[in-house]
């Protein structure tokens, strides 16, 4: 693993927007130097190193899914805050095997030894436009020859195929309170792929789906019944809405309500009680810092680096935001290793239960939050 310098394309910004990156310009806060996507550098990679972290992620994943497992049987939700109403929901979802699509793995990997797992980002995970699509564009302008860990988009496509949904088309949901434009652009390759792999889509905002309590369903703003939505909105927050409870037990929802227990960090404390030592976790736990001298505390719910709070024998770093309220994991912290001045995540996707491809986002700062830029990568030959 290494990173490497080059020229950007020529006329780069129109070249990523036409791919769909749109919203580039609005994904970074006003006054930074540095361009959200950033192709005047790249990481490489050996083939060896790729085919390594594909078989770590797939094996996190496999432990993540037993870890389900284990918090249903258990009845162990109250961990991951979630709402007592919704236990036997959540557990009902899990044993129906609800259908789920994708998710991301961040990674901690500096090309020495196996990569350590940071969080699972498996309900509404982002930045999949520039992983499955600009960054393979680049590719082919700039290393035609070259190779990419970027299987992301076929494999959508056949997922969507192999999904056993309801009769009628799936309504594909984004939230109005999107102002950058990134969550509609996600919301819309996602619904292209469905469309390729023959799925009849439907566009909506999670605004206008309405409740029609006569009937007992789901209805979208034409009236049609919505059987089958995919949306880029938490559950967290699904259940914190009015219709949270009718939403639990009516449709069938993409992400399924099961990932609410995977994208929920509570999940990283249960990983190490269960896998304690291995060689992918960091140590984590719920109920304070323990033996832990460095560590992170990490809101159950937080997100884009919010609120969090970094501890050492050094000092204290924290983060602004208003999360915590649902309580903390307590994480150790190793420093993301230096490349020229730069700290990357490694995001590793899932599409169902596979490894599929590889984003990297990268800043100065020890945590990875709104102000990283997004770089691409290549596998060398």
């Amino acid at each position: 693993m290494r990173r490497q310098t080059g020229a950007p394309r020529e006329g780069w910004e129109k070249i990523i927007e036409g791919h769909g990156l749109a919203y580039h310009r609005a994904a970074h806060p006003a006054g930074l130097a540095r361009p959200y996507w950033d192709e005047s550098v790249h990481y490489v990679f050996s083939m060896d190193e790729v085919l390594a972290l594909e078989a770590q992620v797939e094996e996190l994943h496999q432990m993540c899914l037993a870890t389900v497992e284990h918090v249903v049987a258990n009845r162990r939700f109250a961990e991951f805050a979630i709402p007592e109403w919704a236990w036997q929901d959540v557990a009902r979802s899990w044993e129906r095997r609800d259908p789920h699509l994708y998710g991301r793995f961040d990674l901690r990997y500096d090309g020495n030894g196996p990569a350590k797992l940071l969080e699972y980002n498996a309900d509404t995970p982002t930045s999949l436009v520039e992983s499955s699509v600009v960054q393979w564009f680049w590719l082919q302008d700039t290393h035609p020859d070259g190779d990419q860990w970027n299987s992301v988009h076929e494999r959508l496509i056949d997922r969507w195929r192999e999904l056993d949904l309801p009769s009628g088309p799936t309504h594909f949901a984004w939230t109005n309170m999107d102002e950058t434009g990134e969550e509609a652009m996600t919301v819309a390759y996602l619904q292209e792929t469905a469309d390729q792999s023959g799925r009849t889509t439907v566009a909506i905002a999670m605004e206008d789906i309405g409740w029609d309590a006569h009937n007992g369903r789901f209805a979208d703003v034409e009236g049609r019944m919505i059987r089958s939505v995919f949306k880029l909105y938490p559950w967290e927050w699904m259940l914190a809405d009015p219709f949270g409870r009718q939403a639990v037990r009516h449709g069938t929802w993409i992400e399924p309500l099961w990932k609410a227990l995977l994208s929920n960090k509570a999940l990283l404390a249960l990983l190490w009680e269960l896998h304690p030592g291995h060689p992918s976790l960091l140590p984590a736990y719920l109920d304070g810092p323990r033996e832990l001298t460095s560590y992170i505390a990490k809101p159950l719910l937080g997100r884009e680096g919010a609120s969090m709070r970094i501890v050492t024998p050094a000092g204290t770093q924290s983060t602004p935001g208003s999360y915590g309220v649902e309580g903390y994991v307590y994480q150790g912290f190793e420093p993301l290793p230096v490349f020229d001045g730069q700290r990357p995540v490694l995001g590793a996707w899932m599409v169902a239960d596979e490894s599929a491809g590889l984003g990297i986002r990268e800043t100065t700062g020890l945590i990875t939050d709104d102000t990283s830029s997004f770089v691409p990568h290549r596998i060398e030959q």
